[in-house]
């Protein structure tokens, strides 16, 4: 990518813009209700937790649950789409600032296929194993995940979908392939380079930790994925995500269309993101 087109630094700084900080629910994690509808439309139910994670020991991690309540269907055993937020914010970001919860609703309506939307703090830590002990990426697959399951939703058909940093993220696990149930990844504007240097040290932890989390090295392991890149073309990210999309293994749904790193960018694009997963993890 041409220096002068795009710094790595900016890159950074983008990967963290577009949101305010939400409040954190205060309620313990424990076995959530089984929600049921008596008749009428379908709805959707929020539920919200927290629990101490031995991968994130410097913060308690909340985590936020939409889910289905379809008329004549009891209980959770919905598939579930796992997002991962964006730099400098939390679990409640998709669903405060992008209303989530309307738009799966809307898909609901629509007769689109019912899946739950479920997301945890994940902190600045770019979803992946740090130096400082922390990693994410083990909270989502070995706890969270897990917890899921416990509480009766399909582990066998997982999405996932994440926007910058959690984009990136998003990308990285399911190139890891360390989540069997994974059907579709989707990624609005991810956080992504195409090699390390100076001013990315943030995401990174040096040139071996970039390699080993390298997305770029990684797309011939979603050659079987169905996957969704989308990306605003005034966004700084613009050139950077081009050149990911340029290499993967087709089909590639999404594309590029107006817009910026923002809020108003990912909303025009989240009810084409939730039909894609719900397409796949029908």
């Amino acid at each position: 990518m041409d220096e002068s087109a795009l710094t790595r630094r900016r890159l950074l700084q983008l990967a963290g813009t577009g949101f305010g900080a939400c409040a954190l629910a205060a309620c313990e994690a424990g076995p959530s209700p089984a929600p049921t509808s008596p008749g009428g439309p379908p709805s959707v139910e929020m539920i919200s937790g927290s629990f101490a994670s031995k991968f994130r020991t410097e913060a308690r991690t909340y985590w936020t649950v939409a889910t289905p309540v379809v008329p004549g269907r009891s209980g959770t055993d919905y598939p579930v789409a796992l997002f991962l937020h964006g730099r400098g914010a939390n679990n409640q970001v998709i669903f405060d600032d992008l209303d989530a919860q309307d738009v799966l609703q809307r898909h609901l309506a629509a007769g689109g296929t019912p899946f739950a939307i479920a997301s945890a703090d994940g902190g600045d830590t770019w979803w992946h194993a740090r130096a400082d002990g922390s990693d994410t990426q083990s909270m989502l697959v070995k706890e969270f995940v897990p917890f899921l399951g416990d509480q009766g939703y399909d582990l066998g058909r997982i999405g996932l979908f994440g926007l910058s940093m959690g984009g990136f993220g998003s990308l990285l696990l399911a190139s890891q392939a360390r989540l069997p149930g994974v059907r579709a990844v989707a990624a609005m504007s991810p956080a992504a380079w195409n090699r390390y240097g100076a001013g990315i040290e943030g995401a990174f932890d040096s040139a071996a930790d970039f390699a080993a989390h390298d997305v770029f090295a990684l797309r011939p392991r979603l050659a079987a994925t169905p996957k969704r890149i989308d990306c605003g073309t005034e966004d700084e990210l613009y050139a950077t995500v081009k050149d990911y999309v340029s290499a993967l293994p087709d089909p590639v749904e999404g594309g590029f269309r107006p817009g910026g790193h923002d809020a108003a960018y990912w909303r025009s694009v989240l009810p084409d993101v939730v039909s894609f997963l719900g397409r796949h993890l029908g």
